[in-house]
């Protein structure tokens, strides 16, 4: 009788550690790598789902990047976010967001909508990242009519890497019309979901500041002043250190197709496509005189000629406008004829991102990193010992090579993936069994997390799911 084959031995684990280096470098514009990569095997999902990889993930890069959009176009066919990088991945979509939940504001991992846009009588914190949702209702005091607002991080020194979770306050400004009196007042109030409550109302009397337009942007500049574009060519300044508000004019104040900006010395800016093939970037300088107002100052003029192609360019001004800034992440979105395009604006590099049109659309800039599950169980038993440092060593370097190579070809994710298959095939294979099921079709489902159930149709590539994430982009 033949002896049994013997088996060959199993490929020697590499480090965790070195694994999070590789992973490090996977491309930001490639968010779909992570979550493949994450699905490969629950040592992988840990590492990739660690808080502090996402911590690592900001220290090495710095700048996060432009994932997508919001938009309020009422639209069924089109999804609630647009993706604007390579590839697409999923997002946790609010419980329903039907026509009247306008989305105003994007920043720090959070984005805010308003409920009953017109007189918004409560508004609605969401994390795209988590799926997270807070309702926070508007007193009845506040009589509002054509509000806004902008959210953000409170924490004193915050990095705003990893705040997603943590307190967050909203800056609620609103108009308000005494009959009495036949005047205007434009109020605001800070919410704070540390302690669930409402700051004092501070108000100015002025001609009317209204933001009847959803599409009006708002920034926050030196992490204490927000700016909000009104009607008209008013921007209104809110200082969240005084309270106060004040008023500026754009510009051009005969205008109102200015949108608002972080300018490149980290002050106020603007910008507006004031010819077909021209986007006029303005910087706000303060006056040393205490008497004298300050002035805007053209910064930059980019032609859009030399960066979009010919069809892209519209016949007028009209009908091409500058949607929204990116904060953090420098990237102007434009809309044209031939659809949306991000700009950025350190390249002065332009990249399509779909064909529909939107007059309204909010950047959302973050790392994405798939989430860790609160109820995956762990592995039993620790790491595999008795493997000698030098060989481990030596490996690291064939990989690393092999992944360098990758890199330039553009098929890093796959070519590491490949490799974990592989050690994982003639080693102790590892099942997420515990946390998978199955349809009446027959079709892998995995339960216990939005994002693994929606990483399904990247993992099946040709699904119907898939392809038309697919064509939304395209």
């Amino acid at each position: 009788m033949a002896p049994p084959p013997r088996r060959r031995d199993s490929p020697q684990e590499l480090p965790d550690e070195l694994i999070v280096e590789i992973f490090l470098r996977f491309p930001l514009d490639e968010p779909s790598c992570l979550l493949r990569a994450s699905l490969v095997s629950r040592r992988l999902y840990r590492a990739v789902s660690d808080p502090f990889f996402r911590q690592r993930l900001h220290e090495l890069h710095r700048t996060p990047p432009a994932l997508g959009f919001l938009h309020n176009r009422d639209d069924e066919d089109i999804p609630r976010f647009v993706h604007s990088t390579a590839s697409a991945f999923p997002l946790a979509a609010p419980d329903d967001h039907p026509s009247w939940e306008v989305v105003v504001d994007c920043r720090h991992g959070r984005a805010l909508f308003l409920i009953h846009y017109q007189v918004a009588r409560e508004l609605l914190i969401w994390e795209p990242i988590t799926g997270a949702q807070h309702r926070v209702p508007v007193p009845a005091a506040f009589e509002n009519l054509c509000p806004t607002a902008a959210v953000f991080c409170p924490v004193e020194g915050c990095s705003h890497y990893n705040c997603i979770g943590g307190p967050f306050r909203v800056v609620f400004v609103f108009a308000v019309d005494d009959n009495d009196e036949a005047k205007f007042f434009t109020s605001a109030s800070v919410y704070s979901s540390e302690t669930g409550t409402w700051g004092e109302v501070t108000r100015i009397l002025n001609r009317a500041v209204c933001f009847s337009s959803p599409y009006r942007s708002s920034v926050l500049v030196w992490r204490s002043l927000f700016y909000f574009m009104a009607d008209g060519s008013d921007i209104l300044e809110y200082d969240l250190d005084s309270h106060a508000l004040a008023r500026l004019e754009s510009p051009d104040p005969y205008t109102d197709t200015f949108s608002l900006m972080v300018a490149e010395d980290g002050g106020l800016g603007v910008c507006k496509v004031s010819d077909p093939q021209q986007l006029k970037l303005w910087s706000w300088q303060e006056s040393d005189d205490d008497d004298t107002d300050g002035q805007w100052v053209l910064s930059r003029v980019i032609y859009l000629g030399n960066l979009l192609p010919n069809g892209a360019l519209p016949l007028s001004s009209l009908s091409k406008r500058v949607l929204f800034f990116a904060e953090v992440a420098n990237v102007i979105f434009v809309t044209t004829d031939d659809g949306v395009f991000t700009i950025e604006l350190q390249s002065e590099r332009a990249k399509k991102v779909c064909d529909h049109h939107f007059w309204c659309l909010v950047p959302v800039v973050s790392f994405y990193t798939p989430l860790r599950l609160l109820n995956l169980s762990e592995e039993a038993g620790g790491e595999e010992g008795g493997v000698k440092e030098e060989k481990t060593v030596e490996r690291a370097h064939q990989l690393f090579g092999k992944g360098t190579n990758a890199v330039k070809e553009g098929d890093f994710d796959h070519s590491f993936i490949n490799h974990d298959l592989k050690t994982r095939s003639v080693s102790n294979e590892e099942s997420v069994m515990g946390t998978s099921s199955k349809d009446d079709a027959g079709n892998s489902k995995i339960s216990g997390s939005n994002i693994m159930d929606a990483a399904s149709p990247s993992e099946k590539g040709d699904s119907e799911e898939g392809s038309k994430l697919n064509s939304d982009k395209n």
